[in-house]
Formats: C-alpha cells, sequence, structure tokens
C-alpha cells in the first residue's frame, strides 16, 4: 500500500527539538482550518494533525489530540505510529495537545473526543507519520553507512544492515532531520502486522488507574488555588432573584461569595468549606417558565403531536406506504431523559489573570472550551492554555463545557485561581439529559408475512441544534442525530416514512453514549420482534428476510445466532432476546439469555457478534462492547430522569440506580475478521441490549414493553 503524502502534509524540523527528528502529518485532502472563522489564530500555512519525535535518548515523543476517558486511545492511537515507525509502544510517551488547528483531522472544526471516531479518523494519517519516520531514518542510517536504502531494515527502533550493523533510531534522530521527506511511504500490508490485531499488546494507562497514580481532573491542584460550589436554580432556566451570603460567610473556611451566570459561587479554602458554605447560602430564585414541568405532561404531549399527522418534517420516504394493505401492526414507544452518571463528577480549574489564562480540565471538547474561555476573559486563543485531564467517565456529558466555564466566571471574578467541584447531587440535577422521545410506529404485512410497508414517527428535541447549527438549519429542522438507528437501520423496506417531529420543553439535552441511536434501535429492534410474531414467524429468519444475503448485518446475526445456540431450548428458564445495532458504520448483534425471577428479570449472558473493519486493540474491543452493555443495560433496568413541578427528581445513585456488579452478565463477544478501514467501537455495544432484552422479556411473560425503564413497566 502506498500513500500519497505532499509536501504541505509534512515535516518540520523544530529548532526547540534541537537533536530530534520532528515530524508533523496530516491525511490527504487536510484543508485549512476553519477555526479562524471562529476567531482563532491558524499556524503558518499548513494543518498538520499529528506530531511526533524521535528523541537522542531513543524515546519516541506523540502528541494525541483525542481525550482518554477509558475507550483507550491511549493504546489504540500509539499502537498504530508504533506500528509503521516500527518501535516498541513502550518506548512512545504521550502528551495532550493544545486546541490548535494543528491537531485537527481532514473534515473537522474542532478538537474533540465522541462518535467512536478516533480510530477511524487516525488510522491513516497516524500509520503514515510513523512509516515516513521510518523511512528517513532508514535513509540517514544508509547515507551514514553509504550502502542502497533498500538493503536496510528495522528491528524495534533499530536499522540493521546486511551484515548485522546497527544503529539506533535517537542515534540517527539528527542526521534523519537534515533529510528530505519522502513524498510516498509504502505502509506495511496486514500479513506483516507486529503490535495491530495482537493480544499481547497491553494498555499503558491500566496501571496507573489500577493503583490510583492516574490524575483525573478532580485531582488537579496548582498554587495558591481555591475551591468553588455552586448554588443553581433547581428549575431549568431559573434566575438569581437575590442571595444573602451572611450565612454562608460564617461557615469557617468561605472567602469569597459570587454571582456567576449559573448562580451563586461559594469560595473556599477547601473543598468541604465550599459545600458547607453552599448549604448555608440563602438564595430566592425567579425560576422561570419551566417552574411547573411535570414529566407526564410531556409524555402525553409527545404522545398527541406523534398521532398528528400535521406535524413533523419527513426525513426519509422510499415508495409508497399508502398503496398497500395487510395486516396492520402499531405500537407507541416511550424512552425517558437519561442522565450520565460519570463516576468523575462534573470539575475544572482556571487561573485568569489580566494577560493570560489556563485550564485544566477533564474534557471532550477542547475547543469548545478554548471559544468559550476566549469570549468570558476577552483573550486572544494564543494567550489560552487547556490542559486535559484524564476523564473519570465522559458518555458525552464532557462535550459541554459548563463546568469549564463557570471555573473560568469564578477565577476572573476573584482574581485567583481556583476548582469548580460539583456534587453528584449537581451532577445529576444540571445535566445535558440524553433527549426524551415518544415514537409511534406502525406497519403492515403482506399474506406471505413480510413488511409492506412501515411507517416511524419521532417526537424528540434536536440535540444537533446546539452542536451542528448550520447543518441543522439547512436539512430543514431535520435533526439527523435524532434519527440514528432509525434511517440508517440495514432492513430492506420497500415502503418506508420516517418523519421527525421537533418538541422542546426546557430542559437540557445533549449527547448520551451512542446518541440516540441508543433508544431509537430499542424502538425499532422491539417492532421488528412484535413484528415476527404478528407473522408467525422465528424473529431471527424474520430479521434476516429482511436484510441483503450476505451484508455486514446478516452476517453478524447468523453468526450471534449460531454462537448463542438460538432457538434450542435453554434448560432453567432461560429466555432469549436478540437484535441488530448500528453505529455510525459499525454493525452488529448480540442474543440475551434472560431469566425472570418474578416480575424482576435479569440477563444472564450476552453474545455479541460485532463488524467494525480492522482490529487494531482485541482486548480494547471486547472491553468496550462489555462496557457499552452494561452501561446500556443499566439504563434500561432503572434509568430515568423525571421532572415535577420543574425539578428534576433524581438526586444521587439512592434515586438514579446504576447496574450492580452482582446483576452483571457474562459476555461473549466476537469481532469479525476484516482488513478493511475500522469504524469504531466505543458506542456499537450499547443500542441492543435494551431490545434484546425486552425481547427476551416478552419470550419469557408474552409482555411486549414500550416503556422504559423495565422496572417501571413490569412493577
Amino acid at each position: 500500500m502506498n500513500a500519497a503524502l505532499s509536501r504541505s502534509d509534512f515535516i518540520r524540523l523544530t529548532a526547540s527539538f534541537a537533536g530530534s527528528l520532528v515530524l508533523s502529518a496530516g491525511a490527504d485532502g487536510c484543508s485549512k482550518p476553519s477555526q479562524t472563522q471562529q476567531g482563532l489564530v491558524a499556524n503558518d500555512g499548513f494543518s498538520p494533525n499529528v506530531w511526533l519525535s524521535v528523541h537522542p535518548d531513543d524515546t519516541i515523543a506523540f502528541v494525541i489530540n483525542r481525550s482518554e476517558m477509558g475507550q483507550g486511545v491511549m493504546t489504540g492511537l500509539p499502537t498504530l505510529l508504533a506500528e509503521e515507525l516500527d518501535v516498541s509502544l513502550s518506548k512512545v510517551t504521550i502528551e495532550v495537545a493544545q486546541p490548535e488547528a494543528s491537531y485537527l483531522y481532514p473534515g473537522q472544526k474542532e478538537m474533540n473526543t465522541g462518535g467512536s471516531t478516533s480510530m477511524r479518523d487516525s488510522w491513516l494519517p497516524l500509520r503514515q507519520a510513523g512509516a515516513t519516520a521510518r523511512a528517513m531514518l532508514v535513509q540517514a542510517a544508509a547515507k551514514q553507512w553509504g550502502v542502497d536504502p533498500s538493503t536496510l531494515t528495522t528491528n524495534v527502533g533499530t536499522v540493521v544492515d546486511a551484515s548485522g550493523r546497527t544503529a539506533t533510531y535517537g542515534s540517527l534522530a539528527t542526521a534523519a532531520s537534515q533529510l528530505p521527506v519522502p513524498q510516498n511511504v509504502a505502509l506495511k500490508s496486514p500479513d506483516k502486522f507486529r503490535l495491530i490485531g495482537k493480544t499481547t499488546v497491553q494498555r499503558p494507562d491500566a496501571p496507573s488507574k489500577v493503583n490510583g497514580t492516574a490524575k483525573y481532573g478532580i485531582d488537579v491542584v496548582v498554587p495558591g488555588m481555591k475551591y468553588a460550589a455552586i448554588a443553581r436554580c433547581p428549575v431549568f432556566g431559573g434566575k438569581v432573584k437575590s442571595f444573602d451570603a451572611s450565612k454562608a460567610k460564617a461557615v469557617k473556611g468561605v472567602t469569597d461569595v459570587v454571582q456567576v451566570p449559573t448562580g451563586v459561587a461559594v469560595i473556599a479554602g477547601n473543598t468541604w468549606a465550599a459545600f458547607q458554605g453552599k448549604s448555608a447560602l440563602v438564595v430566592e430564585w425567579d425560576e422561570g417558565p419551566n417552574a411547573q414541568l411535570n414529566s407526564e405532561y410531556m409524555f402525553a404531549d409527545g404522545q398527541r403531536l406523534a398521532r398528528d399527522p400535521s406535524k413533523g418534517v419527513v426525513a426519509l420516504q422510499r415508495g409508497n406506504v399508502e398503496s398497500v394493505s395487510g395486516k396492520a401492526i402499531e405500537g407507541m414507544y416511550l424512552g425517558p431523559f437519561l442522565a450520565h452518571a460519570t463516576m468523575e463528577p462534573q470539575n475544572a480549574t482556571a487561573d485568569v489573570r489580566a494577560d493570560s489564562a489556563e485550564i485544566w480540565a477533564p474534557t471532550q471538547a477542547q475547543t469548545r472550551a478554548l471559544l468559550r474561555t476566549m469570549k468570558i476573559t476577552g483573550l486572544p486563543a494564543e494567550k489560552i492554555a487547556i490542559h486535559t485531564a484524564m476523564l473519570g467517565g465522559g458518555f458525552g456529558r464532557r462535550l459541554q463545557s459548563d463546568y469549564i466555564e463557570e471555573a473560568v466566571e469564578v477565577s476572573k471574578a476573584i482574581g485567583a485561581p481556583v476548582k469548580v467541584q460539583w456534587t453528584r447531587e449537581d451532577d445529576t440535577q444540571h445535566d445535558f439529559y440524553r433527549p426524551m422521545s415518544v415514537n409511534a410506529i406502525a406497519a403492515v404485512l403482506d399474506e406471505g408475512g413480510r413488511i409492506a410497508a412501515m411507517t416511524h414517527r419521532i417526537v424528540a428535541e434536536a440535540t444537533g441544534r446546539e452542536y451542528r447549527p448550520k447543518q441543522f438549519g439547512q436539512a430543514h429542522g431535520i435533526d439527523g442525530s435524532a434519527l440514528r438507528g432509525i434511517t440508517d437501520a440495514p432492513y430492506d423496506l420497500p415502503n418506508y416514512t420516517v418523519t421527525y417531529i421537533e418538541k422542546e420543553y426546557g430542559v437540557p439535552v445533549g449527547s448520551w453514549r451512542a446518541p440516540d441511536a441508543n433508544w431509537n434501535t430499542f424502538v425499532v429492534e422491539s417492532f421488528m420482534d412484535e413484528l415476527a410474531h404478528a407473522a408467525g414467524k422465528d424473529p431471527v429468519e424474520f430479521r434476516l428476510a429482511h436484510l441483503q444475503p450476505g451484508s455486514p448485518a446478516a452476517l453478524a446475526l447468523k453468526s450471534v445466532a449460531q454462537r448463542a445456540k438460538w432457538g434450542e431450548r435453554r434448560q432453567g428458564g432461560i429466555y432469549q432476546g436478540a437484535a441488530i445495532m448500528v453505529w455510525n458504520g459499525s454493525v452488529g448483534a448480540l442474543v440475551a439469555d434472560l431469566s425472570m425471577n418474578g416480575k424482576t428479570p435479569k440477563v444472564n449472558h450476552v453474545t455479541a457478534v460485532v463488524h467494525i473493519g480492522t482490529v487494531v486493540n482485541p482486548e480494547i474491543v471486547v472491553a468496550q462492547v462489555r462496557s457499552a452493555i452494561n452501561f446500556g443495560l443499566s439504563a434500561a433496568l432503572t434509568g430515568k430522569i423525571t421532572l415535577k413541578n420543574g425539578r428534576v427528581q433524581q438526586a444521587n445513585f439512592d434515586t438514579y440506580t446504576v447496574l450492580q456488579m452482582a446483576d452483571a452478565p457474562s459476555i461473549d463477544v466476537y469481532p469479525m475478521p476484516s482488513q478493511e478501514h475500522p469504524t469504531g467501537i466505543g458506542e456499537l455495544g450499547l443500542p441492543g441490549i435494551a431490545p434484546a432484552m425486552g425481547n427476551a422479556i416478552f419470550a419469557a411473560t408474552g409482555k411486549r414493553i414500550r416503556r422504559l425503564p423495565f422496572s417501571d413497566s413490569l412493577a
């Protein structure tokens, strides 16, 4: 394989790295950063997105442009580089990039981490960077020894000639940095991979997470730092009417009380004093127009809209659903708001000065944090540093920068560095939630039991309005994110209409792991099960009859059915449910084995088959699928955020419960063999578990559940 690299894609020798070979590499088609339009400063003429340096001491420095939140980018991405460079992964040190234009991938406008895109976007650029560096080191050795470069090979950080003579990369770095950059480099063929696809590659971040030395945002301490807790209005959209700080200031350790856009900040010498001061603070709120908001009203309103044919915008239309007749089946599905419930509550540390600002935060969205800091402080981008800490869970919550903005506001107000620390209650009651959704779905079966027509009407808030306002406007009110798992479902339906109805209730919403597909797949796959039973067909065979033969979805479903022994009579009251899942080019299928203890379901085992292109690290793939299944199972069983009188009724893990270890199923994961471009694995395992579980509950009880969580519907 050859990868063409233009001059603008490659290399500069930087004086500050004297004696080192320093490379930056971009992919073909890398365009000028658009951040200039947003107030950022572009670099000096080209837009690289990777930085690699080979130092004389044989260490390799890699600046990564993604956040590590448990998904393994600090293992997977360096593996690409180390594979082509031919070095040990243990030789690669990692530093997280600043949100500069240099580190954007083609087509991206922000530095962020989400959507299972890290491996997909990095697959070629990082391999090209490693292969080009290796080629230059080989050329340097050939020049030094007076031989043809084609006679030389490399072996884990050394260049070797036919006689056995060797030179380390570090010893060649200075000479290599003086050479012209090759325009074309050959990438390894898959049969030559030494690291990619191997189970022997261990995660370098694992030991520090196990022994407690890993530094998360909550661990950040800077000299002279103060601590802040913020009282926020219990009703979304409410504001401070007045406040009395006297009781808060009477708490030992409290030094300041200041009003900020999101509420009133209590500043102290330690976190506990800040929390105590916040509890003592007296605030009168203007609760605004959402003070009477209730969940049951929203669900009733959503069902009214879903049934009203005058509402909505047609997002997909195939064939003519009005032209067919047959056996009609319909269902109304209701999904609740969900919180992210990251183990590490939101926090950020800021040091805002007259001429500079530094931020330390566990963030998925560095560019957004930078832009918001620029707006608050009035400082240019080059005067602001964003330090990315390890994330104690992200799941989309940390694509928002509200907690960072609070730290910047407070630091600016008091003229000192400060850490804003949220409590678990703050986190649960002031999240950007997975939108609630109401779905009206209907189908007609022909005489042969096939789907002749289907209609699907979705009522949900648009998360895309905030993230992608331009695209949202161009789509005439259709939020593409809200349709994931529906318009990209793999089924071959000749007559099919999808209608989107945007409805905003005043509750802040945002991306939640496998955004929108996490709910939409429950609707589609549960309804496919309904149709299969209505047609008198086996659910797996029914799905296969509506899939293209040989497609990834069909192959995954066949494979998982075989591995899970689908259709074989199980012992001990075990019932099975199946589902197909898709996410952003990744495809999979799973089967849940479930038992019932009275009205309480328990998923005992899950078998999953995934098609994600080339598997870079098999252990991470298995871990991600298991993680996503347990995350989705937790939400399906008990997850819900409800509102009464404008207030979120859940607060901590006693009222917003998550899956207990004793309830976690055993999970077998089987990646399908592939040499195709990787498509991403962080989200894929989640969307399928709720419908597979619901379908297994139907098999066990005959009860079709169309409203989550299961704990409410089975009570």
